[in-house]
């Protein structure tokens, strides 16, 4: 934004001084069909919409977001049962010759998970997957800001070109007074040159400033994967009015980023219980049924296994986890200090770019024109010299930019304000 700026006013002024001297989480994205543009010019909420409904970054994250969705209802199914044949006492020698002595046991196996851990394991998956989709809102949400600054950066350089395409042919029409006034002897020749030059540098500027506008338009359609510009410009700049406000401290506790703070405590936290769970040994039963071939009887058999707990009860992991848990916690609330403390950073900058933007459009924007309409008028009418002439210009150049540049400031804190606390175009209304 101060890049542009700064650009915007040093291209076009310095040739003048250099003459004289979303659903739930991301399910809604949709991965395959793509929302139509509007058939006018592309504008702010469009973008932004655009952004968060085909980048490719959102759409990595919400394919990521449902295959965490399908490792939660993984882990809530049981453990396959074990189906096991086994035979004993043939092939042998003497008496145990052949398969006449031979004993045959076909049993199943099932292994049980004590401690609710095929209930806590299902509320991890479940909790992986909340901070999934969670992450996902994140990145949708850094996407569209990322389309909203974009845009605004290409209507300001759509107004800045405007300007430039205004000074330029200002600035021919005055080098045609200049030829008058040397025709008439009432000038000398080089003012001549010094008007020409400088129609000519603005012009210059101009086409620059024309093909800027299709720089950042190709930026903002590469935020959603377009090879090429797939949308009309904006016709005039500065359209696109974000109106300042100031909301309620904690207004901003459904930012995407706390959210994924809150799951990740979450994920951490059912870690923790299932590690702890660990503690309790898994129990595996079998039954089944033995055949005699030497006497032609069979018996069911039975039988339980239990591993014992003497070396390992899981507990340093257990404690590893719940460290990780109470980290988390701090983490959560970390991030939401920080979101109240960038909120009243925020609102702070809308306030003070809202008078500064105040101060350069109702009173020093009209003091420069008024100065250059008269100076003009002057140098018609020999009052003026051409020197004083082109500064009263260059102060209104100036002056022009450092407005676009107040408006860009204003509209872009302005957005981020509202991406922070979740207001239009960030929760799919419009303006």
């Amino acid at each position: 934004m101060k890049r542009f700026t700064r650009g915007a006013l040093a291209a076009l002024v310095l040739p003048v001084v250099a003459a004289p001297a979303y659903a739930d989480g991301c399910s809604a994205v949709q991965t395959v069909a793509t929302p139509a543009l509007p058939s006018g010019p592309l504008s702010l909420e469009s973008a932004i919409r655009r952004a968060g409904s085909l980048a490719p970054e959102v759409l990595i994250s919400a394919l990521e977001a449902r295959a965490a969705s399908a490792d939660a209802a993984q882990a809530a199914r049981p453990l396959n049962p074990v189906v096991s044949l086994e035979m004993e006492n043939f092939a042998g020698s003497g008496l145990l010759a052949g398969y006449r002595a031979a004993e045959s046991t076909l049993s199943v196996e099932q292994t049980l998970r004590l401690g609710d851990k095929r209930k806590l394991a299902e509320r991890a998956g479940r909790a992986e997957a909340a901070l999934a989709s969670a992450e996902c809102r994140v990145q949708r949400r850094e996407i569209e800001l990322l389309a909203g600054e974009l845009y605004l950066e290409l209507e300001a350089a759509v107004e800045f070109a405007g300007i430039a395409n205004d000074f330029a042919a200002l600035a021919e029409e005055f080098a045609k007074v200049v030829q008058s006034r040397v025709d008439a002897g009432a000038a000398a020749p080089p003012e001549l040159n010094r008007a020409r030059t400088e129609a000519v540098s603005l012009e210059a500027v101009a086409e620059a400033a024309r093909g800027e506008t299709i720089t950042r338009a190709l930026a903002l359609s590469k935020v959603w994967g377009a090879p090429e510009i797939d949308f009309k410009l904006p016709t005039t700049g500065g359209s696109s009015q974000v109106r300042m406000f100031l909301l309620p401290p904690r207004a901003y506790q459904s930012h995407p980023t706390l959210d994924a703070a809150r799951e990740n405590a979450n994920v951490l936290a059912t870690a923790a219980d299932l590690a702890t769970a660990g503690a309790y040994p898994d129990v595996t039963v079998s039954v089944g049924m033995r055949q005699f071939e030497e006497a032609g009887d069979s018996a069911i058999v039975a039988g339980i296994s239990v591993p014992l707990p003497l070396f390992d009860r899981n507990k340093d992991a257990a404690r590893a986890a719940n460290i990780r848990a109470d980290g988390a916690q701090i983490s959560a609330r970390a991030v939401e200090d920080r979101l109240r403390a960038d909120q009243a950073r925020l609102a702070a900058r809308v306030r003070t770019e809202a008078a500064r933007l105040m101060r350069l459009e109702q009173e020093a924007l009209p003091y420069a024109e008024q100065a250059y309409a008269d100076a003009a008028e002057g140098y018609r009418a020999g009052k003026f010299d051409l020197t004083s002439t082109l500064d009263s210009r260059r102060s209104l150049i100036e002056i022009r930019a450092a407005v676009i540049g107040a408006r860009l400031s204003l509209q872009t804190e302005t957005l981020r304000l509202r991406a922070l606390i979740g207001s239009a175009p960030f929760d799919g209304e419009t303006q």
